[in-house]
């Protein structure tokens, strides 16, 4: 049966469901950008919440201020994503992506000027930017080494109370653990996404609490798995502590982990509301650049769909996500066929060591740009002046080994929607709409 094709006609259409996609949404709403969001499940179900601005500059050099490392890596990596923003752009994105989530029911904390030092699932500390307000009482109670209760259940993977406390008995010696049985889940494995739909249940939280008390002990704080709810996370929260009669704070699982997932979410819930058309869990076929618009190309279970925007940013990501593919050949971008910066063959991919402290030059590659985040034609000009990317499809930067994965996204995403803006005045837009970053309105 052949239906009707589904027709959308927008200022801006982005490709990507992954942090940067969501910010450059965010960033266009907020300046009332007609937007369509596109993209597959993407890698915002794989983070910890943790939102990272940069955490290392060298191998061995972990970052307590990073804004004096942006100054650092502007000198030494001036190719850098982080280095082509300037800090006032660093400091708005942040500020307007934690205000928004705030909002909208994920409270985070606001950047400050030095990192904190965050609990990873395998008891390690690394360290990042901002945290969900569940987490904060984790960073707080490791800077004061306080009294702390860390508890797992039997039956789930990817979480050990007992390990983070191995790991981080030196340093913390009042860390103890404890293993519990999850409320109606006796049996079998457990996942950390099923749980933390179940603890939006009072009698669950009520159940769940009791057992906690059991083993409570001297505990002054008590560290969980995230699991507290799905939706409005700090308000599980407070009742689990009103409950408990003690302070509580998350840590994240591996991935998929609950506070992505709680991110992907919101997003898909709030943003219809303000406006945004979104299609989910659908990845784009064809790419045109037509003399009047940008045509989008894809198809879901209910048929084809065009969009046609007056410009596009592309936040597809990188191996991961499919934003890059690799081959036998060398890397490609398989969208649009932009060209890939990497290394000139695939023996210059990878170190001799596998845990080589340099990394791989393999994690360089991606999307070089104009300082608008424009991708750049084989000639040396962009590609199309309509055209943006943001996030970690973009070359020159190894976002693991610097701990600058969110900062890499909200900052390219905040400088391509500002551009976006004027893209949109100058070819005679709805431009009335448009503000630019320092003219945007509040959440």
């Amino acid at each position: 049966m052949i239906r009707e094709e589904r027709q959308f006609t927008v200022d801006l259409a982005v490709i990507g469901s992954g942090l940067a996609g969501f910010a450059a949404s965010i960033f266009a709403i907020n300046r009332g950008i007609r937007t369509a969001q596109i993209g597959n499940t993407g890698a915002v179900a794989y983070t910890t919440g943790y939102l990272d601005l940069f955490g290392r500059l060298a191998a061995d050099q972990l970052l307590d201020d990073p804004w004096r490392g942006l100054r650092q890596l502007a000198a030494s990596q001036p190719q850098h994503p982080l280095a082509r923003v300037t800090e006032a752009e660093v400091r708005a994105a942040f500020d307007e992506f934690v205000a928004f989530l705030t909002e909208a029911g994920v409270p985070y904390g606001q950047a400050g000027e030095r990192n904190v030092m965050a609990l990873t699932p395998a008891g390690t500390i690394k360290p990042t930017l901002c945290v969900p307000s569940t987490m904060q009482g984790g960073v707080d109670a490791l800077a004061a080494r306080a009294r702390c209760l860390i508890v797992d259940f039997r039956g789930l993977r990817g979480f050990s109370a007992r390990q983070v406390v191995a790991n981080l008995r030196q340093e913390w010696p009042q860390l103890r653990a404890e293993q519990l049985v999850f409320p109606g889940m006796e049996h079998g494995e457990l996942y950390p996404e099923v749980m933390a739909r179940s603890l939006e249940v009072p009698a669950c939280r009520e159940e769940l609490a009791a057992r906690i008390r059991d083993v409570l002990g001297d505990a002054d704080v008590v560290g969980l798995p995230a699991i507290l709810g799905m939706h409005h996370p700090h308000l599980v929260m407070a009742e689990m502590e009103r409950l408990i009669g003690r302070p509580l704070f998350e840590i994240p699982t591996m991935p998929p982990a609950v506070p992505g997932i709680r991110l992907r979410e919101m997003f898909e819930q709030v943003f219809p509301t303000r406006g945004l058309t979104l299609i989910p869990q659908q990845k784009v076929d064809a790419v045109r650049f037509a003399d009047e618009a940008v045509r989008l190309s894809l198809a879901d279970s209910y048929g084809p769909i065009a969009i046609s925007a007056q410009t596009v940013i592309l936040a597809t990501g990188r191996f991961l996500s499919g934003g890059l593919l690799a081959s036998f050949d060398g890397i490609s971008e398989p969208l649009i066929g932009l060209p890939v910066t990497q290394p000139p063959s695939r023996e210059g991919w990878f170190r001799e060591q596998y845990m080589d402290k340099e990394g791989h030059p393999v994690h360089t590659a991606g999307i070089v740009t104009d300082a608008d985040f424009r991708p750049l034609s084989a000639e040396g000009g962009p590609y199309d002046r309509r055209l943006f990317a943001a996030g970690l499809i973009l070359a020159h930067q190894d976002w693991i080994r610097g701990r600058c994965g969110a900062g890499i996204a909200l900052a390219s995403a905040f400088r391509a929607v500002d551009a976006v803006g004027r893209e949109l005045a100058r070819s005679g837009g709805q431009s009335g709409k448009h503000q630019s970053a320092e003219g945007r309105r509040d959440v």
